[in-house]
């Protein structure tokens, strides 16, 4: 197994990592709209939505594949009513149509909109 930490996705905010690649597969944590940068967190759930897929993609290319090679997310939504303008931006970025579930969850971390996790072959 190895570790995927870059300083282009936020760093873990409590007892994990990242991702993971174990064989040839990455197993990436849940991403929160966090700006890496600032720490800052846009306001909305397509902008949210955008700084989670960078998030994403920064972690996939730190293990050397793209979003082309995601096979499997996750998706959270802290509203359902979210659901049209957050596959608005995901379409955008999940071009590979992978499998996915999404659903809606009582409370997000530090109160965000959207959270992704996403599966891809290295």
């Amino acid at each position: 197994m190895k570790v995927i930490d870059t300083k282009n996705a936020p760093g873990a905010i409590g007892p994990y990592s990242q991702a993971f690649v174990v064989g040839n597969t990455l197993i990436t944590s849940g991403q929160i709209p966090v700006n890496p940068a600032d720490g800052s967190v846009p306001e909305g759930i397509a902008a949210q939505t955008e700084q989670s897929c960078k998030n994403v993609g920064a972690i996939l290319e730190a293990a050397g594949t793209s979003f082309e090679k995601v096979f499997k997310t996750t998706c959270f939504l802290a509203d359902m009513g979210d659901f049209a303008a957050f596959n608005e931006v995901y379409a955008n970025y999940f071009v590979s149509k992978p499998a996915r579930s999404c659903v809606a969850v009582k409370q997000l971390p530090k109160g965000v909109l959207c959270e992704i996790e996403a599966q891809a072959e290295v």
